[in-house]
């Protein structure tokens, strides 16, 4: 079979991008799997480390932009991404704030989920860059219900026949029937139910002090979290730097780190690149899949 041709972009060239991307070029676990191509500016070297700007956002997206296009011509099987900064994009005047929300716009993807994707644990996020205050109004009946079933449909390809899910509850103790919060009531368990009538297999909604516990030890396949700390915190507590980030609903294959631009030690050359290892070797692995099944979703 054809090695797959996996396109690298570098992010924010001023963070730690460039340095992981470089490492993980090198390592054997990824020349084994891939032929990388790399996308990004032809300086990167040109972008102080650790300075926040609207070139490096300017350059971050174009890069992305490029490798997306190719990614949707065919000419490259999958889409491996370094991290971006969410303030240099704004810098820049570009109105999305993450490679997800861009993504979905990029390729006409009508519904987008975010999920952490890793050994110990899956996650898939119901709500992603928005305000704490405003998950309430975004996490509709209509929402849940798209979410479950855009898990369902896509975990197959994970390894997951028929994925066992999860929902997290949004309140404490998932509402306690009520006590602690409407939502529970009123949004999940009419969502959860259709899907259910449906035939897949979820269970909820749980309370998050415990489902992740139970996640963890193999009772569920995915969990799908109310919001982005809720499934952030117990991922990366498991897995970081292992975890690999993977955008559900597109017409193309895309993955990207568990992390962030890490200005702090950008140009130290003490970046991991071991998240960004596992990105492009889960990119390989399912563009491996997607060809050998003939190319269908």
């Amino acid at each position: 079979m054809t090695r797959p041709r996996v396109a690298v972009t570098v992010g924010d060239p001023a963070g730690i991008g460039p340095e992981i991307v470089e490492k993980a070029l090198r390592d054997p676990l990824v020349t084994a799997v891939c032929d990388p191509v790399v996308y990004g500016p032809a300086g990167a070297g040109a972008f102080e480390p650790g300075r926040l700007s609207a070139a490096a956002g300017q350059a971050a997206y174009d890069a992305i932009v490029e490798a997306v296009g190719d990614a949707m011509a065919g000419r490259v099987d999958a889409v491996a991404t370094a991290p971006i900064n969410k303030a240099a994009f704004a810098l820049a005047g570009i109105p999305w704030r993450g490679h997800t929300e861009l993504l979905a716009h990029l390729t006409g993807a009508p519904f987008v989920a975010m999920m952490f994707y890793a050994d110990a644990l899956r996650v898939v996020l119901a709500t992603i860059h928005v305000a704490l205050a405003d998950v309430p109004r975004l996490l509709t009946r209509d929402r849940l219900e798209r979410i479950i079933r855009l898990a369902a449909r896509e975990l197959p390809a994970f390894g997951y026949a028929r994925p066992r899910l999860a929902v997290a509850g949004l309140n404490p103790h998932a509402g306690e029937g009520g006590l602690l919060g409407a939502e529970e009531t009123e949004v999940f368990v009419p969502a959860i139910d259709a899907c259910r009538r449906d035939g897949i297999d979820v269970t909820g909604p749980v309370p998050a002090d415990t489902l992740f516990v139970r996640a963890a030890r193999g009772e569920f396949d995915a969990v799908v979290a109310s919001y982005h700390d809720q499934g952030m915190l117990p991922v990366k507590l498991l897995a970081f730097g292992k975890a690999v980030n993977v955008t559900l609903g597109l017409p193309i294959l895309r993955t990207s780190v568990d992390h962030g631009t890490a200005f702090d030690i950008a140009g130290t050359g003490t970046a991991d690149p071991g998240s960004l290892v596992e990105a492009i070797r889960l990119a390989a692995r399912l563009a491996s899949a997607r060809a050998a099944a003939g190319g269908a979703r």
